[in-house]
């Protein structure tokens, strides 16, 4: 995924849109020539957060907004039967190789749910909010999502081999 900086100006959707890719891009730098061990590696005790978790749950998050949210699918978590977001931290055994390839599958059926809507107006109900949302609510919402967790995924990353950078 190719890392290109977001237009100092431009239209609204152009602009959420850019901000969003850059993240997203962001997450897979910080993933980048790392092995499976490496991006297993858990931040410090109890927590089991890693980089592979970052992006499995990265893949939930994406699915949830954009698949069953904005596009009304009736589809399961990816790694959860209990509908719990925070199993996708664990990544236990699990494979770098099937958690790129299933959040790179969200990412790009995210971009066709945006792609398609009519404009940043449309709107889907939130039961955890108990409200409609915007599309834009949901782009930005996704964008806080992913610069929380870079934060998250810089830590990681320098704990593991050093390596720091925006």
């Amino acid at each position: 995924m190719e890392r290109i900086g977001p237009p100092l100006a431009g239209g609204e959707r152009e602009t959420l849109r850019a901000y969003l890719d850059f993240h997203r891009a962001t997450l897979a730098m910080k993933c980048e020539g790392l092995g499976d061990e490496e991006l297993r590696r858990k931040s410090s005790p109890p927590s089991t957060l890693s980089l592979m978790g970052l992006v499995r749950h990265m893949a939930e998050v994406e699915r949830q907004w954009f698949r069953r949210t904005v596009g009304g699918a009736d589809v399961p978590h990816v790694w959860s039967d209990r509908h719990d977001f925070q199993e996708a931290y664990d990544a236990t055994g699990a494979s770098g190789a099937e958690a790129f390839a299933a959040w790179e599958a969200e990412v790009a059926h995210a971009r066709r749910v945006e792609a398609g809507a009519e404009s940043l107006e449309v709107t889907a109900y939130v039961p955890k909010w108990e409200a409609e949302v915007s599309l834009r609510v949901v782009m930005l919402h996704m964008i806080h999502e992913y610069a929380r967790h870079n934060g998250h995924a810089d830590l990681l990353r320098e704990a593991i081999d050093g390596v720091t950078g925006a």
